[in-house]
């Protein structure tokens, strides 16, 4: 099912991303659960490829996840 607001997201992705990440956990979820939906395992896929485009833009350092210079 695809997140309508960042509020929804897994708690893991809440309590760990900064928001502008969560933003972009959320639009890439929602693009690859459109682009993979049929097939089998296509929520793990969408999880899958969420956290592959939040780590183009973030890195995490210990137990916080800052941007990337």
């Amino acid at each position: 099912m695809p997140y309508s607001s960042i509020d929804e997201l897994p708690d893991g992705v809440r309590d760990s991303l900064p928001r502008h990440a969560q933003d972009i956990y959320k639009e890439a979820f929602n693009s690859a659960l459109e682009q993979y939906s049929g097939q089998d395992n296509s929520e793990n896929t969408a999880h899958k490829v969420a956290w592959s485009a939040v780590k183009k833009k973030y890195e995490k350092h210990g137990d916080e996840w800052v941007k990337k210079h």
